[in-house]
């Protein structure tokens, strides 16, 4: 029978000189692999606003809304995102993407929110900027339209 003594120096003093098992991780960074499905990315100038990504979407993440003739608007809401990647594969026009990129938090639900409208260029990224609170819709389902009028 092992003295209680030596099995702690042995687990003990085994630990101290090996490696850590953990990553560093905000010192740290891992490179995520090629096909990680990240934060979604949505380039307006190749949409022809067909809608197929909003029926294919399961958690209903993605709005396009028509403004007016030939005047779309999209929303893309990663609060929703379930970061399947369904979105991108029924997609024809390849106007949707996922990068590598899995920070996402944020203390502002707003920022987790992307308005594309069709006369509003997009920036070299392929995002827009967060839009505002208002335009977000809280408490309805998310293929209600993101404004309505009350007669």
């Amino acid at each position: 029978m092992r003295r209680p003594g030596k099995i702690a120096a042995e687990v003990i003093g085994g630990g101290l000189f090996k490696k850590p098992a953990t990553l560093l991780y905000p010192f740290e960074k891992p490179e995520m692999p090629p096909g990680f499905r990240g934060r979604l990315t949505f380039y307006e100038e190749r949409c022809v606003f067909c809608k197929l990504c909003m029926k294919d979407c399961p958690s209903e993440a993605i709005v396009i809304n028509k403004l007016g003739d030939k005047q779309y608007e999209a929303i893309v809401n990663l609060g929703r995102c379930l970061f399947c990647g369904q979105c991108v594969q029924s997609c024809n026009k390849d106007a949707l993407e996922m990068t590598r990129e899995y920070e996402l938090a944020s203390p502002v639900r707003a920022e987790l929110t992307i308005k594309i409208n069709r006369d509003k260029p997009a920036d070299k990224s392929g995002r827009e900027d967060a839009c505002d609170e208002e335009d977000v819709p809280s408490g309805t389902p998310a293929a209600a339209p993101a404004s309505e009028e009350k007669a």
